[in-house]
């Protein structure tokens, strides 16, 4: 994890980037700095369109219409998103909680069949 330095922001920057990040999954200290780095992105090159780029994220414009800069920063944005939503699955409490087997692989790719436990809903 990176360090991280204290800094001062104002009060409705702070609050907008809880409300925000809440619904993204972020913490507000997280918000800031997904916007940071966007705004890096968009400032280090006069040619990409953050209007286009958010379109494309929020499913409203096709990827292949952008630049390939702008495809960069979806690809970063995308990364971003999946690496966070990946952290917070358990797939393995989320099979046991309801009562189904499943096979995964182990470091050295071989199959491990975890049953199915007492107690779990099988209709989940």
């Amino acid at each position: 994890m990176a360090a991280t330095s204290p800094t001062r922001i104002d009060n409705e920057l702070y609050a907008s980037a809880k409300l925000v990040g809440g619904r993204m999954s972020r913490s507000a200290a997280q918000q800031i700095a997904h916007w940071a780095r966007i705004g890096r992105e968009l400032e280090a090159s006069h040619s990409v369109s953050y209007r286009d780029v958010a379109d494309v994220l929020d499913g409203r414009r096709d990827y292949d219409e952008l630049t390939d800069r702008e495809q960069a920063v979806v690809r970063a944005e995308w990364t971003e998103r999946i690496t966070e939503r990946r952290e917070g699955l358990n797939l393995a409490e989320q099979f046991a909680d309801s009562g189904r087997s499943y096979v995964e692989l182990d470091k050295h790719g071989n199959i491990v069949r975890h049953p199915a436990h007492e107690g779990g809903s099988a209709d989940a």
